[in-house]
């Protein structure tokens, strides 16, 4: 029981920054919106797989030496804010049509792989989720921490990411949100393309303090 303060402290934390809006989420409602809710859930195991990527380097230690590394962490942010532009560049040239609920109409989907791929690259490039976990780690972990205790933390952050994003694409893939928004359905993308592109800007141009 010594250790549910910090589990406690951790699931709060990380549930607090997952539903707050962001590249993950904006891309999630993109891909769910744009493709299919396929696409959206492919999108979401990417993003989980992208989180144990940074909760591994930050439990073993490797995060420290981003932390203390200006030019690694500069790479990072600049790859994360890079491929930001690429997807909201995408949006932005990408010829829509009205959302037609039908199979046969539906806008051609992209592969599970590309999917996945997608939500990891989204996710592992983005120095905020490093600096979070960086952060969050070395309030509440320390040497003496038990494996069993990391082991529970890490799969609550996985599977919360993976449920909440599951969820962002069930709704935002609904057959009565797509036709409201297939109205607006071109402004709507070139509207994501807006916010990605920015969104990477601001990665692009943010201090790593």
């Amino acid at each position: 029981m010594q250790y549910l303060p910090i589990i406690l402290t951790v699931a709060l934390a990380h549930l607090l920054a997952v539903i707050s809006p962001g590249p993950d989420f904006i891309m999630i409602t993109r891909n769910s919106l744009m493709y299919s809710r396929k696409t959206g859930i492919y999108s979401a195991i990417g993003l989980s797989l992208g989180i144990l990527v940074h909760i591994t380097y930050s439990l073993v230690g490797i995060g420290l030496i981003i932390s203390k590394s200006i030019l690694l962490f500069n790479t990072i942010k600049l790859l994360g804010a890079a491929y930001l532009i690429y997807l909201g560049y995408k949006s932005l040239i990408s010829k829509s049509a009205k959302i037609n609920l039908s199979k046969k109409n539906r806008k051609q989907d992209i592969s599970k792989v590309k999917a996945i791929r997608m939500g990891f690259l989204t996710n592992v490039t983005n120095p905020k989720v490093t600096l979070f976990f960086l952060s969050l780690f070395t309030l509440v972990v320390t040497p003496t921490t038990p494996f069993y205790i990391k082991f529970l933390m890490v799969t609550e952050i996985s599977v919360v990411t993976f449920t909440w994003f599951v969820l962002i694409a069930y709704l935002t893939s609904h057959h009565l949100v797509k036709s409201k928004i297939g109205v607006i359905q071109h402004f709507a993308e070139k509207f994501i393309g807006v916010v990605l592109i920015a969104l990477g800007l601001k990665v692009a141009f943010s201090s790593s303090k």
